[in-house]
């Protein structure tokens, strides 16, 4: 969907940057693209948005996306009551599907297994002002016990760059790359345990409640839990609207969202102004759906959530760069994650 959301700024030298220098090079790209900055416990960078705590942090990933795109107009937020008539049609149908597809069940000693797949672009940001950007992957395997205050299992797998834009982006990957898996901090990559699911110290959370919790307490009324996530993320994001779109695409990542609950967001999602369907042929980690996307930073970018109206399942999520910017070329997914979901016997 970003965890990963990573930047490596340098300057002509070689060396390990440190992270406030990272992080003022990943601003400093974001600030032309009216994002935000949310910070990995392991000090890397998420995305361009300031993230409600994720199930799946930094989980992980494939190849690029890149292709043509379905023409659409820029939907400008506010201007409609809700989501285009085709959009909205493409989320009831969702929504309806959630309801009548059983969620998996998970028996005593097994675990629900959540496999996911990303693409994080990672930039550095030069003396002289110029930005090189590549794109680099990591798969990992969530495992939920069926008691779910018992111990959790993660396994992550190494990141690596995979995608580049050109031999001066690829040199700037290559030197990064111990980097990007090594060093002070937090364990980035291997398996992690924690009681609960509190991976890193921290517990779950959708929309700042505990997991547990907003799954049985968040409103099914889709207005009243679309003005819920309003009130939760104010002031984040690059505009309401959107950060109402990546807030639910957060929430539907983490794979153990029941599904009454899955439907209401689909239906919340209907009514955030400015939902277009961007394509409706979208294919993420091989898997065909339709995605549904908004529009931010003056139509330069949109973030997309995939869903599967026959199933009601979400496949995955994406954000485009439609122009070239900070060194990604124009109609290309600078990040997406996939998520899949199975019952298995047994956890690392």
């Amino acid at each position: 969907m970003d965890d990963l959301q990573l930047l490596r700024e340098m300057r002509n030298e070689t060396g390990t940057p440190a992270p406030a220098t990272l992080a003022r090079g990943r601003r400093e790209l974001l600030s032309r693209i009216g994002g935000e900055t949310a910070m990995l416990p392991d000090g890397g960078t998420l995305r361009r948005r300031k993230v409600t705590r994720r199930l799946l942090l930094a989980s992980a990933a494939a190849a690029v996306l890149v292709g043509a795109l379905v023409a659409a107009d820029v939907v400008i937020p506010g201007a409609k009551p809700g989501a285009t008539a085709e959009a909205a049609e493409v989320l009831s149908k969702a929504a309806a599907a959630a309801i009548k597809t059983s969620d998996p069940v998970v028996g005593p000693g097994q675990y629900l297994k959540v496999e996911t797949k990303a693409v994080y672009g990672a930039t550095v940001s030069r003396a002289n002002g110029t930005m090189v950007s590549w794109l680099e992957t990591q798969d990992g395997q969530l495992y939920v016990p069926a008691d779910t205050s018992g111990e959790w299992v993660w396994n992550r797998e190494r990141r690596v760059p995979t995608t580049f834009f050109g031999e001066e982006s690829k040199a700037e990957a290559q030197r990064h790359v111990s980097s990007l898996n090594g060093g002070a901090g937090p364990q980035l990559e291997g398996i992690i345990r924690g009681p609960g699911g509190a991976f890193y110290g921290s517990a779950q959370q959708i929309l700042g409640m505990p997991l547990l919790e907003a799954v049985k307490t968040l409103p099914r009324e889709p207005r009243r839990l679309l003005d819920l996530i309003y009130e939760k993320t104010k002031g984040q994001g690059p505009s309401p609207e959107s950060q109402a779109l990546m807030t639910i695409a957060d929430s539907l990542r983490i794979g153990v969202v029941p599904a009454d609950l899955r439907a209401a967001m689909y239906k919340a999602a209907a009514l955030i102004p400015g939902v277009v369907v961007a394509d409706e042929q979208a294919t993420l980690d091989g898997r065909k759906g339709v995605a549904l996307g908004v529009y931010w930073a003056e139509g330069k970018l949109r973030q997309d959530i995939i869903v599967d109206p026959v199933t009601g399942f979400m496949i995955g999520e994406r954000t485009m760069h439609l122009v070239a910017m900070g060194g990604i070329p124009a109609n290309t997914a600078s990040g997406w994650t996939s998520v899949k979901t199975s019952v298995v016997d047994s956890a690392p």
